[in-house]
């Protein structure tokens, strides 16, 4: 019974990582287009944030991460798709999950979308938050859903989730007990 306070409702999975994908995707579409009408109305972007620590820079990208992978933007068009699909299943399906998982799992899919959008519709993905203090690829809003929701639903696997708890335990007989709880 105690297990069950750490193992959210397949309901509560499914409306916290929506919430939290619905923030990203928002935040970064509006944050970009933003950014694009920005420099459709002056020409130029950029703007000193923290001198020293971060400005912000319009940079179109049509790779991926560090620019690589150039020319092959509809390809993760489809690899968001297929993120999005084996999230919802696995918040589906999962016997036992932590709500940190939930949380990262939801920004992953809000960062993948958003980058998707930018994909499908301009050819590119609007970048433009850049590091001064070290040498670092300019980023978006979605990057950070990303990469920070990899993170976090990594350590709720790996440390807080009711699996990782009990090292693997006879998950058929746990699925079993986690039922009758609503899990």
């Amino acid at each position: 019974m105690a297990e069950t306070a750490y193992t959210p409702k397949t309901s509560w999975r499914l409306m916290v990582g929506a919430a939290f994908a619905l923030a990203f995707l928002v935040i970064d579409q509006l944050s970009k287009e933003f950014v694009r009408s920005w420099v459709a109305a002056h020409g130029l972007f950029f703007v000193h944030i923290i001198p020293g620590v971060v400005h912000l820079e319009y940079v179109e990208n049509t790779g991926v991460a560090f620019g690589l992978a150039s020319g092959f933007g509809y390809a993760f068009v489809l690899l968001a798709a297929v993120v999005v699909v084996a999230v919802v299943i696995y918040l589906l399906r999962a016997l036992r999950i932590s709500r940190c998982e939930v949380v990262g799992l939801g920004m992953l899919v809000g960062g993948a979308v958003g980058n998707a959008i930018d994909r499908a519709v301009h050819g590119f993905v609007t970048d433009f938050i850049a590091t001064t203090f070290i040498d670092f690829p300019v980023f978006n809003i979605a990057d950070i859903g990303i990469t920070v929701g990899v993170v976090i639903a990594l350590i709720g696997f790996m440390f807080l989730s009711p699996a990782a708890r009990d090292h693997g335990a006879d998950d058929v007989r746990k699925a079993g007990e986690e039922s009758e709880h609503g899990c």
